[in-house]
C-alpha cells in the first residue's frame, strides 16, 4: 500500500484563466459559424475540450513524497533543503525583483500571489535557493520540516544584540570626541571654540 505524500498541490488556473480558455474556445467556433453553424459549434467544443486537456497537462505539481520536494518538472531531497519560508505581498516582490539571484531555480505561476523559499544546501549545485508559488505556503513549510528540511537558523540572542548595540555606541562616541582644550599647532581654536 502506497502512502499518500505528505503535501500535493496543481497550480490550476484561477476563474479568468479558465475564463479565458472558454473565451478561446468559443471564438475558435465563432470564425466557421457564419458558414454553417452546427460546425461553428463543432469547433468551439473541440477546441474547447483540447485547450482544457492542454491546460491539464501542463500545468505545475509542487509535491512532498518519499523525502523528496518535486516543483514542476525538478526535484530534489528533501535533505538539502533548509530554512523554508512563506513568501507573499511585498516580501515576493522583493525575491522575484531586486533580491532574485539569477542561478535561483523558480517555479512560478502568476495567478498564484503566495510561494515559499527555500535555501538549497547541496554542494554539487551551484543553485542558492528555489522559490516555488503555492496556494498553501504554510502547509508546503510544515510538510518540508517534516521530511526531512532543516529549520532556519535561530536569529542572535537578545544578549548578543545588546552587547552590539554598546559596542557600536562607544565607538561612535570615542569617534566623534575630542578634548575641548586641543588647540591648532599655530595656537588658534576651530570656529565652535575649540
Amino acid at each position: 500500500m502506497t502512502t499518500p505524500p505528505a503535501y500535493d498541490e496543481r497550480l490550476w488556473f484561477g476563474p479568468v484563466g479558465w475564463f479565458a480558455v472558454v473565451l478561446a474556445a468559443v471564438s475558435l467556433g465563432a470564425v466557421p459559424a457564419p458558414l454553417d453553424p452546427g460546425l461553428g459549434l463543432v469547433v468551439g467544443a473541440v477546441s474547447l475540450v483540447v485547450a482544457s486537456l492542454v491546460v491539464v497537462a501542463t500545468t505545475a505539481r509542487v509535491r512532498v513524497d518519499g523525502g523528496t520536494l518535486r516543483a514542476g518538472r525538478a526535484e530534489v531531497p528533501v535533505q538539502l533543503l533548509a530554512a523554508p519560508r512563506r513568501l507573499d505581498g511585498p516580501e515576493l516582490a522583493t525575491e522575484l525583483g531586486p533580491a532574485l539571484d539569477a542561478r535561483s531555480y523558480a517555479c512560478l505561476r502568476s495567478w498564484v500571489r503566495t510561494a515559499v523559499r527555500v535555501e538549497l544546501r547541496d554542494p554539487q549545485d551551484a543553485t542558492p535557493y528555489w522559490i516555488v508559488s503555492t496556494r498553501h505556503p504554510q502547509a508546503l513549510v510544515a510538510a518540508l520540516l517534516a521530511a526531512g528540511a532543516a529549520p532556519a537558523a535561530p536569529a542572535p540572542t537578545s544578549a548578543l544584540a545588546d552587547t552590539l548595540a554598546v559596542t557600536d555606541t562607544f565607538v561612535e562616541t570615542v569617534a566623534h570626541h575630542r578634548p575641548t582644550d586641543e588647540k591648532h599647532p599655530d595656537g588658534r581654536q576651530d570656529d565652535d571654540g575649540r
